[in-house]
């Protein structure tokens, strides 16, 4: 890549992609190697297991989750700054939704550690049989997964409007757009599924979220790659241009 000024558009974009593709590989990890290594679905004493023997792995995995977050607020100035050009309206209000979403992510991630309270060696535990114990480190993750399908329905506003700014731009690819458009969608559907149909929402899960994915990773690949059309950035915002040299000024 070219070098760039560190105030340029371009270069922000660059950085913004980079927290985007940090932020989908840790959420990736977290989902499947984490969670989905650890948990066992319908099965408490052995998700408990797990959790007992894997502990470190958990552990990490929480951590991963604040690093997550702390790159998604960062991510989140970016896209205000880079699509205010275009309304600067729309872009605040995609910024309170992201802030709204990640405030409860960050709540919610707090039952990931809490799951591992029921499963320490604190004598206070012993008045519980070991089942309710398994029970209760269950709960914890329900409790999670719920509050993270809260935390899409803000997040899925997001993307809608994020597609809307970008689709408008003309400094970025509407193709790109429309597909982070699906993926607001594809969020929406699939949280509202989990609070008002479980049963439903398990069986669109996990293929209501490939569309999602791709929204997700196009605007990554294109800001690492090519970043914003820096001319027509300037343009959209007022920046002025170096002015024409006397020289090649045309005579009165």
């Amino acid at each position: 890549m070219e070098r760039l000024p560190l105030n340029s558009p371009r270069r922000l974009s660059r950085i913004g992609g980079v927290l985007y593709l940090v932020i989908i590989a840790l959420g990736l990890l977290g989902e499947t190697v984490v969670r989905g290594g650890i948990v066992v679905p319908g099965n408490a004493a052995a998700t408990a297991a797990n959790l007992r023997s894997m502990e470190w792995l958990w552990r990490l995995g929480f951590a991963g989750e604040l690093v997550l977050l702390i790159c998604a607020v960062t991510l989140t100035w970016i896209f205000y700054v880079l699509l205010r050009p275009v309304s600067k309206e729309l872009a605040l209000l995609a910024t309170f939704f992201n802030l709204v979403s990640i405030a409860i992510e960050a709540a919610v991630a707090l039952y990931l550690a809490t799951a591992l309270f029921p499963l320490g060696g604190a004598g206070y535990l012993k008045a519980f049989a070991p089942e309710q114990l398994y029970a209760l480190a269950s709960l914890s993750l329900r409790a999670h997964d719920y509050g993270f399908g809260v935390a899409l329905v803000f997040f899925g506003c997001t993307c809608l409007i994020l597609g809307i700014l970008i689709f408008r731009s003309g400094y970025l690819p509407r193709a790109v757009g429309v597909l982070m458009q699906v993926a607001g969608a594809s969020y929406l559907l699939d949280s509202f599924a989990l609070i008002l149909a479980p049963g439903f929402a398990a069986r669109i899960f996990p293929a209501i979220l490939v569309p999602a994915f791709v929204g997700e990773a196009s605007l990554c690949v294109w800001l690492i790659l090519r970043g914003v059309n820096e001319a027509e950035w300037n343009r959209r915002a007022g920046v002025p241009t170096a002015r024409t040299p006397a020289a090649l000024r045309p005579s009165p």
